[in-house]
């Protein structure tokens, strides 16, 4: 009996980190389709900020967020290390999947948080919303700031793109 409460209570979760303004985030790997470097971003016409544009991934049409700009920040300056992170979120009402990039500093690692090392996000103290942190990870006396990804990657632009990509030329699936 003792040792399935410590399994249990021993749970851990693997998530995605890398830095973004000098702070470390971390995102569910399970939401992580793959990473791609930095290039080819297409810009869209009256997109906001936090909308850098989209790709062209093996056809398909994906719309690319400025996390830093989503957080309040300037817009990403690309460096050497700045990568496209794709996310794969599940479906809302209509069952479709959400694809959508988001450009960060570096990726760092795919690290093991367990469950007793993760606390609630503070309703103070950070420079994001609060809605954004899942929770905060404890690793080594540091943190990292657990997204939330389906409020980050919520925005009613996102909702919009079709129809502004379908302005652009590209064929739609409708």
């Amino acid at each position: 009996m003792m040792n399935q409460a410590k399994q249990d209570a021993g749970e851990t979760a693997q998530y995605l980190t890398f830095m973004l303004g000098g702070e470390a985030f971390g995102i569910g790997i399970m939401a992580i389709k793959e990473i791609i470097e930095f290039s080819g971003i297409t810009e869209v016409p009256m997109m906001p900020d936090c909308i850098r544009g989209v790709i062209n991934l093996r056809g398909a049409v994906v719309p690319v967020m400025d996390l830093a700009a989503r957080f309040g920040r300037p817009l990403a300056v690309p460096g050497k290390r700045t990568c496209i992170v794709i996310v794969e979120l599940g479906g809302g009402s209509n069952g479709e999947r959400q694809v959508t990039g988001v450009v960060v500093d570096a990726v760092s690692a795919v690290l093991d948080i367990p469950a007793s090392e993760i606390e609630p996000a503070p309703s103070f103290g950070t420079r994001i919303r609060g809605d954004f942190i899942a929770g905060m990870g404890k690793l080594n006396g540091k943190f990292v700031i657990l997204l939330n990804v389906a409020n980050v990657l919520a925005v009613d632009a996102l909702a919009t793109l079709p129809a502004a990509v379908l302005e652009t030329g590209e064929p739609s699936a409708a």
